[in-house]
């Protein structure tokens, strides 16, 4: 029998799709996300919907395993294949992510992206992303990437500065990132992320104008920046509520993304989403702009969510019955929601409002449209793309940018 969450749907045993989900799907970009479970430990933030190898003993056994998990993420990019039909599209972007993407040896992934092209096909152009942990790659491993047709990578750096890195729990060398742009630019990586976190109790401004300076000088052509979020459930929450360490705070986490955008622009970086930089439109990561736009993506993995033309749906989380699923020949499928008209148009006022070409405020009902007013009046967003019919937040709005989709979404 198919499963289903208290707020979802049933998920068909072969993952059909209604009718009205693929009409006009030829219009549409189509990306895949794959996730990847595995983690080698857990680092004290994370919230993810990742394993260490302890965790899954005895949970899962065989069937868990990463040695043959390639194969288990074949099995739903085939019911991808068939649940979408004749769909023509091929696919624009790929994006392994984790989890720990690169605890799959290099041949697995490019294996995995060879179905994706046997089943679909691959646009001329497509963007194929893998994170990476630092500590896991070598110039090797990223040489045989390259040639298996990756031609993007996101590495975790976090932080340059090593007791920032003790309290994220992460792992890796100081410097190991850095080196890791400097190979994948030598295995022929045109496009190398850096991913960096903010606010980490204990952080000062120098620790993170430290970071920004390591980031830059590494030279990739986008560095992504998020503020820590301290997620119930996690070591660093308990020792946040032990006393041990102190919570985050809202007016660091803003006099941070200030100093992120000054030394990035300075470094010719350009914001194009609130937390994301690149140095070009073509370094910018169009499997996130997918997301963010509102595109059609399937997500392969457990805990993988997906949609397609208004109908989301998420698979069951833990790796065992994620794989058990498909060797019965069954939807991974955990539930699904049809949206709304009223739904997809919130959440397109949600997404691209972050965006650096904001929305049109067309899609904004009356309510909407007058908090957007006062937010241009206000600074927070830009007066002249709002007389020229957009909201476009300002770096003041930026900083504020939570309050300000609250307002425009009434």
């Amino acid at each position: 029998m198919p499963s289903v969450l208290p707020d979802g749907e049933p998920v068909p045993d072969d993952g059909a799709l209604p009718g009205h989900a693929l009409a006009g799907a030829a219009g549409r970009p189509l990306g895949f996300y794959l996730h990847v479970p595995y983690c080698a430990t857990r680092c004290g933030y994370c919230d993810f919907n990742t394993y260490t190898a302890s965790e899954l003993r005895g949970s899962g056994g065989v069937l868990a395993s990463r040695d043959n998990y390639a194969d288990t993420l074949a099995q739903e990019i085939r019911l991808a294949r068939k649940a979408l039909g004749d769909d023509p599209r091929p696919v624009e972007t790929v994006f392994v992510g984790g989890g720990t993407p690169t605890l799959l040896a290099a041949a697995d992934l490019t294996r995995v992206l060879g179905v994706i092209r046997a089943e679909f096909g691959l646009a001329p152009d497509a963007e194929v992303t893998t994170e990476a942990n630092p500590e896991t790659v070598d110039p090797r491993y990223l040489a045989d990437l390259r040639a298996g047709g990756f031609n993007r990578v996101s590495f975790g750096m976090q932080s340059a500065r090593p007791h920032v890195l003790r309290v994220l729990d992460r792992t890796h060398t100081p410097g190991r990132p850095q080196a890791c742009v400097a190979e994948a630019h030598a295995a022929g990586f045109e496009h190398v992320n850096l991913d960096l976190i903010y606010g980490t109790p204990g952080e000062s401004d120098d620790d993170w104008r430290a970071s920004l300076e390591a980031a830059v000088g590494a030279g990739p052509d986008h560095v992504s920046a998020y503020a820590l979020i301290v997620e119930e459930g996690t070591q660093l929450a308990r020792r946040v509520r032990r006393g041990e360490i102190p919570p985050t705070d809202d007016d660091v986490h803003a006099d941070r993304y200030l100093l992120a955008e000054q030394a990035l622009t300075a470094a010719g970086y350009g914001w194009y989403e609130v937390s994301n930089w690149a140095t070009s439109p073509a370094a910018r990561c169009r499997h996130n702009e997918l997301y963010w736009r509102g595109a059609d993506w399937w997500g392969a993995g457990p805990g993988a969510h997906s949609h397609v033309g208004g109908v989301r749906w998420w698979n069951v989380k833990h790796p065992g019955a994620y794989a058990q699923a498909l060797a019965e020949s069954r939807s991974p499928g955990a539930g699904r929601e049809l949206l709304t008209d009223e739904d997809r148009r919130v959440e397109r006022v949600l997404l691209e409002l972050r965006l650096s070409d904001g929305l049109p405020l067309d899609l904004l009902r009356p309510p909407g449209a007058r908090a957007a007013a006062r937010a241009a009046a206000d600074g927070l967003l830009d007066p002249a793309a709002h007389a020229a019919g957009r909201a476009v937040l300002t770096l003041r709005g930026r900083l504020l940018a939570d309050a300000v989709v609250r307002d425009l979404v009434d």
